[in-house]
């Protein structure tokens, strides 16, 4: 399977060292809210968590083993409808798996997963923002479109998301798509922003790299429009100066002309494709572009009162 945008960002933020040891436990509360279930069950809760990628599965097994004691299991399933494997990282029913939990800020004392509990310290919402990414983000192909998404079930949650974003000047939205609460960022600036504060350096100069192609392509295809509109103009005009020469030598001749309309005239009508400046050249003292249009337009004034 073809390696998308977001799972090299994911890559980079897995192999990530959280900066304080504050961070640590920050990081692994997102990564676990935007990826894990809490199951309770006869032999007690078990928390289980999935994902696509290999590298986020290794890295929620080192932050749970650098923060508990706990016994972590992980396995992997092929699935072969979509082509690739989902891992699965969990904690089972066992002794201590409740008081962790709570100390973390994913559970209440009644056992109930906390929504609103989002670290204060600015290295803190960093790292659980690098994990919520990491367990429920994407980011599309920058070669097609800017779009990055925190996805998560719960409304209170993404509310938090969003001013947490908005804590470092990225203007996060909202939308609800199949039940679900989408917090996203469309523009390139924010997205490469995102990156740089998750930590993702190495991909955010692949994503300006991009950016800065896609920006000379584009303005290199605004010129050639640009250039190319301006010569349909110019051979549109060109034609129908012709037609209205045509028109006042058959009615007229061209003796009737004053002699500057006739010389510009006579010149049209042997170079039909000349630009203005061309044109222009011939005479003699060179006559210029506003002059050549001036008594080419004098010229089709003078052919539409003989239609009328």
């Amino acid at each position: 399977m073809e390696e998308t945008f977001s799972l090299r960002v994911k890559k980079e933020l897995s192999r990530l060292e959280p900066e304080q040891s504050c961070c640590v436990e920050s990081q692994l509360l997102g990564l676990l809210r935007a990826a894990a279930v809490l199951e309770a069950g006869k032999e007690g809760l078990r928390l289980l968590a999935t994902t696509e990628s290999a590298a986020v599965a290794r890295c929620l097994y080192r932050l749970l083993k650098a923060c508990s004691n706990l016994k972590v299991l992980v396995s992997g399933r092929r699935r072969r409808m979509h082509r690739h494997t989902l891992y699965m990282v969990e904690l089972s029913a066992q002794e201590g798996i409740k008081a962790f939990l709570e100390h973390l800020g994913f559970l209440n004392l009644g056992d109930t997963p906390v929504q609103s509990v989002v670290p204060q310290q600015e290295c803190c919402r960093k790292a659980y923002l690098r994990g919520f990414f990491l367990g429920a983000g994407s980011i599309s192909n920058p070669k097609r479109a800017y779009h990055l998404e925190l996805v998560t079930g719960n409304r209170i949650h993404a509310s938090h998301l969003i001013r947490l974003l908005r804590s470092f000047r990225l203007r996060a939205r909202r939308v609800e798509r199949k039940g679900r609460q989408v917090v996203y960022l469309k523009e390139g600036d924010e997205i490469a922003s995102f990156l740089t504060l998750v930590g993702a350096v190495r991909t955010r100069l692949d994503f300006e790299n991009i950016r800065v192609l896609k920006g000379m392509r584009n303005q290199v295809n605004r010129l050639v429009n640009c250039e190319t509109a301006n010569m349909t103009k110019a051979v549109d005009a060109a034609v129908r100066q012709v037609e209205s020469i045509r028109y006042l030598v058959e009615r007229v001749g061209f003796d009737a002309l004053p002699p500057p309309l006739r010389e510009i005239a006579r010149l049209r009508l042997e170079f039909p494709e000349a630009t203005l400046r061309e044109l222009g050249a011939y005479f003699t003292p060179t006559l210029g572009k506003s002059g050549v249009n001036h008594r080419l337009r004098r010229l089709e004034e003078l052919a539409e009162r003989l239609r009328d």
